[in-house]
C-alpha cells in the first residue's frame, strides 16, 4: 500500500461521514462514499459535501474549484464499490449489531490487505473487532467535527490490532493535515473524551452545588483553558508555566474533585423533557430560532478561524524555529 496514493471508503454519509469525506477530498484522496441505508442525511451528502468545499474555498482552505475536488468521490449504495479501497472508515450509528453487520459486509468485499476503521467515540475498539475475520487490521479512527477544519484525529488500537499498521495509519493521517494521537491501548472514551468528560463532570458539580452558574462555568472555560489549550495541551502548559506549582496544588485539590458516577440531575431533567440544545432550541440555555441559527453559523466561522490560528503553531513549531536559526538559509516555513 502506497501511503500517499490511496482510495478511501467512507461507509455512512451522515453529518460526520460527509465531513470526513470532505477532509479527505481536500487532501487529494480518492473517496468512495457508501450509503448502506438511504436515510435523509445520507441522501443529502453530495450537496452537503459540495457546500463544505465551497465554504472551504471561501475561507482559503482550498484553492481549486470545488467541482474538481468532487471529481474524486464516487457515491454508491452497493458494498461492491469498496472492492478496491485501501482503507475503509465506518461512520454508521453507534449500535453494536449494526456495526457488526457493516463489518461483515465490508470484509466480504475488500482485499486482505485493506485496513478497516471505525469513527466510534463510545464503543471500545476491542469489542468492535472481536467478530472480524482479520481483527489485526481493525482500528478506531476518531475524528472531530468539523473534520475538514480540525487537526484532531485519534488512532486507537484494540487488543488484537497490529501496532505496525497503526503506525502506518499515523503516517497517513499526517498527509491528511492532521496532528494525530496514537492510542496504543484500548480504553473507553480514548484520550480526548476521557479528558473532556472529566471536566464536564466537575462543571456539573460546580453548578448543581451552587458554586457557579452555567454561564460562569462557560466563561471560565472560554477565558482561561480556551486561550492556551489549542497552543500546547495540558502537559506542555504545566512545563511552560511552572511544574512545581501544579505539583503542590494537585496534593490539596485532587481529593476534593467530584467522582460522581451517576447522571447529573441537571442534564437528566433537560434530556428527559426532550431538550437537545440548538437543534430544538432547548438545552442548558434557551434559544430563539434566530439565536440557534446564529450560534450554528458562528461555530462554523470559529472553526475555520481557530484552525487557521492553530496551523501557525503546530506541535513541532519549536524544532522548526531552532532549525531555522541554526540554518538561516533554509526555508522558513512555520505553517
Amino acid at each position: 500500500m502506497q501511503e500517499d496514493n490511496l482510495t478511501i471508503g467512507v461507509v455512512g454519509l451522515g453529518l460526520m461521514g460527509s465531513s470526513i469525506a470532505t477532509a479527505l477530498l481536500m487532501h487529494g484522496q480518492r473517496v468512495t462514499g457508501l450509503s448502506p441505508v438511504q436515510s435523509p442525511a445520507d441522501q443529502a451528502a453530495p450537496e452537503r459535501i459540495e457546500k463544505y468545499l465551497k465554504e472551504s474555498l471561501t475561507q482559503g482552505f482550498i484553492k481549486g474549484d470545488p467541482i474538481d475536488y468532487l471529481k474524486n468521490i464516487v457515491f454508491s449504495t452497493d458494498y461492491e464499490c469498496l472492492k478496491d479501497c485501501d482503507i475503509v472508515l465506518e461512520c454508521v450509528v453507534e449500535n453494536l449489531d449494526t456495526k457488526y453487520e457493516v463489518y461483515r459486509r465490508i470484509e466480504e468485499i475488500v482485499s486482505g490487505e485493506a485496513i478497516i476503521a471505525s469513527n466510534t467515540s463510545a464503543i471500545p475498539i476491542s469489542v468492535l473487532q472481536q467478530n472480524l475475520k482479520k481483527p489485526r487490521r481493525f482500528f478506531g479512527m476518531h475524528w472531530a467535527e468539523p473534520a475538514f477544519t480540525t487537526r484532531f484525529l485519534e488512532i486507537i488500537c484494540g487488543d488484537q490490532s497490529d501496532i505496525e499498521t497503526a503506525e502506518k495509519l499515523y503516517r497517513i493521517a499526517l498527509l491528511w493535515g492532521k496532528e494525530p494521537s496514537l492510542v496504543r491501548k484500548d480504553i473507553r472514551g480514548f484520550v480526548t473524551n476521557r479528558l473532556m468528560y472529566a471536566m464536564i463532570r466537575e462543571a456539573f458539580y460546580l453548578v448543581e452545588n451552587g458554586y457557579a452558574s452555567v454561564e460562569d462555568v462557560d466563561r471560565a472555560c472560554r477565558n482561561d483553558l480556551g486561550y492556551w489549550v489549542t497552543f500546547c495541551g495540558l502537559f506542555r502548559f504545566m512545563d511552560i508555566t511552572g511544574l512545581q506549582a501544579y505539583y503542590h496544588v494537585i496534593k490539596d485539590l485532587f481529593p476534593t474533585l467530584n467522582n460522581q458516577t451517576s447522571i447529573p440531575k441537571l442534564i437528566e431533567n433537560i434530556a428527559s423533557q426532550g431538550g437537545n440544545g440548538i437543534s430544538n432550541r432547548k438545552g442548558f440555555y434557551d434559544y430563539t430560532k434566530e439565536e440557534a441559527r446564529e450560534w450554528e453559523a458562528a461555530f462554523q466561522e470559529f472553526s475555520f478561524e481557530i484552525s487557521r490560528l492553530a496551523a501557525k503553531y503546530p506541535s513541532d513549531i519549536v524544532s522548526k524555529r531552532l532549525k531555522s536559526k541554526a540554518d538561516p538559509g533554509a526555508e522558513n516555513d512555520l505553517s
